[in-house]
């Protein structure tokens, strides 16, 4: 009688290897994706340069009218030293956090990235986290950076804006968490859409025009609506200055950036749900 052949237990060639791959795993992939695509860099250089540059130029080009209206006891705009992250910052932040994901749907990277890792929610919990904490980082930096060059021609004039000031150093770290914050929002957009050019355009719509708009419509509903549009209530955060005290048309800063979250999160959830039934 003949002894029966061994069979092998351990893997070997042509034998596939089961495994499950964690979420630090995911983490790590959709790292090297963010930091590896070049319009993260530029649309950073631009959020971070972009935003300084129109600071200091508006600073320049307002610090002797500002002088004036404060010398005749007109309410200041202290947060005129932020004025370049309501503009540049805003834009960068939200188009960044839309092409994190819509170039994958234009490039058809987002079927490869879906073979490697069929557990969708994670990817996009693992994009989310890193987008807001990169942008977090950058956008702290560049708060400061603002704050430092918009007093430059304003102590010239002898009114600058210390850190002192009400309101100052909290309208700083929320600049840089209403970025974080358009950031995700931007790749919500992008989840649902999966369009770059109609994400822009829907969320900077939103943001910059509609946003605006809704105080048109006459009463109670207008000046609600006009509270919660996610750059209206986000952006009081950002916000200080005697001119920017209005409780009858606007949030409190933290009730109105925990209103924006709110808005973000659940945008995120409507995403994630349409990302795990929808065909890549």
């Amino acid at each position: 009688m003949t002894a029966a052949p061994a069979t092998a237990t351990g893997p070997g060639p042509g034998r596939a290897v089961e495994g499950h791959a964690g979420f630090g795993n995911v983490i790590s992939s959709e790292w090297m994706k963010i930091r590896t695509v070049r319009s993260t860099f530029w649309t950073l250089v631009a959020l971070f340069a972009g935003s300084a540059l129109i600071t200091l130029l508006i600073c320049l080009a307002a610090a002797n009218s500002y002088a004036k209206d404060l010398a005749a006891g007109k309410p200041d705009s202290a947060d005129i030293v932020l004025v370049g992250l309501a503009f540049v910052g805003q834009i960068a932040a939200y188009v960044l956090g839309v092409m994190t994901i819509s170039a994958e749907y234009s490039t058809g990277g987002i079927r490869t990235t879906l073979t490697a890792m069929p557990r969708r929610t994670e990817i996009l919990v693992a994009k989310a986290i890193l987008l807001a904490a990169l942008v977090f980082v950058i956008g702290l930096a560049t708060a400061f950076l603002c704050f430092y060059l918009g007093n430059i021609p304003l102590k010239a004039k002898h009114v600058g804006v210390d850190m002192s000031y009400p309101g100052a150093t909290r309208a700083i770290f929320g600049s840089a968490l209403y970025l974080a914050g358009l950031s995700v929002f931007g790749l919500a957009m992008g989840f649902l859409l999966r369009h770059t050019a109609g994400a822009i355009t829907i969320g900077l719509a939103l943001i910059f025009i509609i946003g605006n708009l809704v105080q048109l419509i006459p009463g109670s509903v207008g000046r609600w609506l006009f509270k919660v549009m996610p750059g209206n209530a986000g952006g009081q955060v950002t916000s200080f200055g005697e001119t920017n005290r209005h409780p009858d048309k606007a949030f409190a800063p933290w009730t109105g950036f925990t209103v924006f979250a709110i808005e973000v999160v659940v945008l995120l959830i409507v995403g994630a749900l349409l990302f795990e039934r929808r065909d890549a």
